[in-house]
């Protein structure tokens, strides 16, 4: 199957990198640049608590929150013009199946909490319930191996589900607009966003299926390899801040999310206060620490993409992640 190539024009970075340098920062702080998956949400709330609250200047960085736009987190901290980004174990592991020198630093989620949506007067109960549904995909190659094995799983027929492709248009929008049947959501986001806009959706988690597909950290930080070979010091001190930051998070989550929504004025407060609500117990988990990664679980998942034709070969999962940063 093709693999993402993490292709970036020159003249993109170029510009990239003239705005992530902005105006000199105090002599004694060194600039770090993070760059987001998508629009700042509950998922990021560590980086924004740590800003906030003054624990990244405690550890000498000034550090710079930005948002992907024509390029991708991937893609900025591959190229070096970011230093930090958020992305998701499928997206790694690809990305270093092509050669592509990211490594995940840190799970902010200790396991999955997406699912698959659809309106509740669609009756949907398992995966073989989809048969003669309408699937919006956000483009990505690990959706339609997943929605297969998820389904033949469950005794259903792949071939019944007809696939289309609605890029980064607003799932839930065309969800209860009757546009598409069925589509892939993080819970603790979307999920809590239909609840409180009275759209009644039935979702099935993929932690009800791991015996199907096995469990992956969605999202993760992520770094480049030779930032972190040259840059070790920096990469500790930046996990040091957003970790006290989810720690503080997991402690106060109606704190943390008024400081989300005091840095990111936009979002909608009642959301972002129920989402924090959902996460909090979730960040650590049942991990020892926040930000914990196992090989076991790197593995499962690489050796499912394998199996099912995503990866030609496997990946070295040891090289993909490590916890050397974590406090």
């Amino acid at each position: 199957m093709k693999q993402i190539k993490y292709l970036v024009g020159f003249g993109i970075l170029a510009l990239l990198l003239a705005s992530c340098a902005g105006q000199p920062p105090s002599e004694a702080l060194t600039p770090i640049t993070v760059m987001l998956d998508w629009v700042p949400n509950t998922n990021h709330t560590g980086l924004f608590v740590a800003e906030t609250k003054g624990y990244f200047v405690e550890e000498g960085l000034e550090v710079e929150i930005i948002q992907p736009g024509e390029v991708l987190a991937e893609q900025a901290v591959a190229a070096g013009a970011a230093d930090f980004g958020i992305s998701f174990q499928e997206q790694v592991t690809l990305a270093r199946a092509d050669q592509v020198p990211i490594v995940s630093i840190a799970a902010i989620l200790q396991h999955n909490t997406s699912g698959f949506a659809s309106l509740q007067e669609r009756n949907v109960r398992t995966p073989s319930d989809w048969e003669g549904l309408q699937y919006g995909s956000f483009g990505s190659p690990f959706e339609e191996p997943t929605l297969r094995v998820l389904m033949e799983c469950d005794q259903g027929d792949f071939d019944q589900l007809d696939v289309v492709d609605i890029g980064f248009a607003d799932s839930l929008a065309l969800l209860d607009e009757g546009q598409i049947d069925l589509a892939w959501i993080f819970m603790g986001w979307q999920g809590i966003q239909a609840d409180l806009g009275g759209v009644e959706l039935d979702v099935l988690m993929m932690e009800d299926w791991f015996n199907c597909v096995p469990d992956y950290y969605t999202p993760v930080i992520i770094a480049n390899e030779k930032f972190l070979n040259e840059n070790g010091d920096l990469a500790s001190a930046f996990l040091n801040a957003v970790s006290r930051g989810y720690s503080d998070a997991i402690q106060d989550p109606e704190g943390a999310a008024d400081i989300l929504v005091g840095s990111v004025p936009e979002l909608d407060v009642e959301l972002v206060q129920a989402s924090q609500s959902w996460l909090a117990s979730r960040y650590q988990a049942d991990a020892s620490r926040w930000g914990e990664q196992s090989t076991e679980v790197w593995s499962a998942y690489t050796d499912w993409m394998v199996k099912h034709g995503i990866l030609s070969a496997p990946i070295d999962t040891d090289a993909a992640f490590t916890n050397d940063f974590l406090p």
